[in-house]
């Protein structure tokens, strides 16, 4: 699969291309993002490697990859997340809004996160101060241009807070969107190839020093195609930057699991790289 890995970093735009690192001087991240081919655009760009020393991007450099792109998501896209949500709702007697979602043809689709909101590779997360029972959602992240077309894909974390949810589906805004609710990262794969169905998303979350939970997925288990769901969101919505569109979990913790402030969640997507935040 041809791909470039583009990075967002303090000093700039920088890009992994066949194990050699590059720092394009003249490429601005928008203007990547919103092109027609970023991946011939910034290959054309490259210029010359940096020498063998600097093959690496140090911790504390990245960013998260967006600058003014929006964040939106989408539910319900696996079988294993219709289960949970069911679960988590079906007190308050709103088990059967997900079940009829799965099957339906509209998709679930909600806003997540504006810029600020996102944490980069490793900046914090955050859990609601008034919620008890909080995890993270390991998700692949579309990154889409402005014509609705997927250039590219990167790692998300959606946070939610699950009793809030469960509570009341109504309340669902609140259990997902507030200050560092979201993570992106450590880089967007470029690359005008689908990834392959057997593609992972792992997930390990680790508690003073140790792994107190570890699962996975494969892009087998989405029920949607990632195209129907760009299909829909841009059917009434422009985006002049682009956007970044998460597409849903298959890894969810068990109900008696809840994140605990110095936890750490590892999100792992081959070719992308993992995402690595510590809790707040």
């Amino acid at each position: 699969m041809p791909h470039v890995l583009l990075y967002r970093t303090r000093a700039g735009v920088a890009a992994m291309k066949g194990g050699q690192l590059y720092r394009p001087e003249d490429l601005r991240f928008d203007e990547i993002i919103t092109h027609d081919d970023p991946l011939s655009f910034v290959t054309a760009s490259l210029g010359a490697p940096q020498p063998p020393a600097d093959v690496s991007l140090v911790d504390g450099e990245l960013l998260a990859p967006i600058t003014h792109q929006e964040v939106w998501a989408a539910g319900v896209t696996y079988f294993r997340s219709r289960d949970a949500r069911m679960e988590e709702s079906k007190q308050a007697g709103g088990d059967d809004f997900y079940a009829r979602v799965y099957e339906a043809d509209r998709p679930e689709l909600f806003f997540k996160a504006t810029p600020h909101r996102v944490a980069g590779p490793g900046q914090g997360v955050r859990i609601r101060r008034d919620s008890k029972w909080n995890v993270p959602e390991p998700e692949l992240a579309l990154v889409v241009n402005p014509k609705g077309r997927i250039v590219g894909y990167t790692i998300g974390n959606d946070m939610s807070s699950r009793d809030i949810e469960g509570e009341n589906p109504l309340y669902l805004p609140q259990a997902k969107v507030y200050d560092a609710s979201c993570a992106l990262g450590p880089a967007i794969l470029l690359t005008n190839d689908p990834l392959p169905n057997e593609t992972k998303i792992e997930l390990d979350i680790r508690r003073g020093g140790k792994s107190c939970y570890a699962g996975q997925t494969t892009l087998a288990q989405l029920k949607r195609a990632l195209e129907e769901l760009v299909a829909f969101l841009y059917r009434e919505s422009s985006f002049p930057a682009g956007c970044i569109l998460l597409t849903g979990t298959g890894v969810i913790p068990p109900a008696d699991f809840t994140l605990h402030r110095g936890d750490e969640v590892r999100i792992t997507i081959d070719p992308i790289g993992t995402l690595m935040n510590p809790v707040l």
